[in-house]
């Protein structure tokens, strides 16, 4: 009586990329500058430097990396893989030149000018809803004598704002209170959430029309 082998079972690859990545240029862009993995160990090690583009000058500084293409080149390096894709199904690259030294005349100058722009605004918007006469007035509620110069408390209100927007942001230089995202942060991701999506959406675009002129040819 024959026996028949036991069928071989396909090696299974976990994948999830990340949202977006930055790299340096003149590097090759591998699957572990863009994905976490989980493989059998004998293949772990190679699938992270499986490299799954040599990015050129024409590319531009985003590139879109689907995971079709990413499933694409990992059947070529193993045949028969099955690929389980966790989370998104596409990363952003962002292809970055390298660091310069900041200019201190630029921060200076970028300093200066976010410091005078913020006191006119404040200043404007004291005006316009009559801060002073407010003030004034307050002052003589408490006191029960009206002095049209209330420095005492003009100086504890300045005080006041300031020690209000270090609280509302959360920052004071570099140090914050606790670890809860400051209101200017959740903008600021936001807003590279929309542009990343754009970006996206483009790139796609741009891959469906390379893609029919292909067909075309």
């Amino acid at each position: 009586m024959t026996h028949n082998p036991a069928p071989t079972v396909a090696p299974i690859v976990y994948l999830r990329l990340r949202s977006r990545v930055r790299m340096s240029q003149g590097h090759d862009l591998r699957l572990g500058d863009v994905a976490h993995l989980l493989a059998d160990p004998e293949w772990e090690n190679d699938l992270l430097e499986l490299v799954l583009k040599r990015p050129q000058q024409q590319d531009g500084n985003l590139i879109l990396v689907d995971m079709l293409q990413i499933i694409s080149k990992i059947r070529e390096r193993i045949p028969g893989v099955v690929v389980e894709s966790l989370g998104k199904p596409h990363v952003l690259v962002e292809i970055v030149e390298k660091p310069r030294k900041p200019s201190r005349i630029l921060f200076v100058l970028v300093w200066l000018l976010l410091f005078f722009g913020s006191a006119l605004t404040i200043m404007n918007f004291h005006a316009d809803v009559s801060m002073m006469e407010v003030q004034v007035r307050i002052v003589e509620m408490i006191t029960g004598h009206k002095d049209e110069h209330p420095y005492l408390f003009q100086i504890a209100y300045s005080i006041g704002i300031g020690f209000g927007m270090i609280v509302f942001f959360n920052h004071l230089f570099k140090k914050t209170w606790n670890e809860e995202p400051t209101p200017l942060e959740v903008e600021m991701y936001l807003y590279q959430e929309n542009v990343d999506q754009y970006v996206v959406a483009e790139e796609y675009e741009k891959m469906a029309r390379m893609h029919t002129k292909d067909k075309r040819r």
